[in-house]
């Protein structure tokens, strides 16, 4: 019989599976309200834990209506190049090795280095 019912029909490209005795999760009508005025109900499971925020058409935060304003997180700095490479080597250091490089630079090219005193 198996066989039979899968004849003629492409395994994957539909379900077999239909909506009888199935019975959909309890919902609620949630709103957000944005700055700029818009307005979003979202249905949600009773079941769900509801975001307080959520994004806008526009672009913006829209506030759960009813609700309070989350906390911002303190949001680090990302570290740039030049502060991983303060992490390692003093000015200094660096000054001495950019010296070193020019003068290995000049030297390929059979410029006349400066010799410092």
């Amino acid at each position: 019989m198996a066989e039979r019912s899968l004849r003629g029909t492409r395994l994957g490209a539909f379900s077999m599976e239909s909506d009888e005795n199935v019975v959909p999760s309890e919902r609620r009508i949630t709103v957000y309200v944005c700055p700029q005025g818009h307005r979003i109900e979202l249905p949600f499971s009773v079941e769900a834990e509801v975001p307080p925020t959520w994004e806008c058409r526009c672009g913006e935060d829209a506030l759960l209506q009813g609700g309070t304003k989350p906390e911002l997180k303190n949001v680090k700095a990302p570290r740039t190049h030049w502060d991983m490479l303060l992490e390692r080597r003093s000015i200094p250091e660096l000054e001495e090795l950019l010296e070193e490089r020019l003068t290995l630079l000049r030297e390929s090219r059979g410029e006349k280095t400066k010799r410092s005193a």
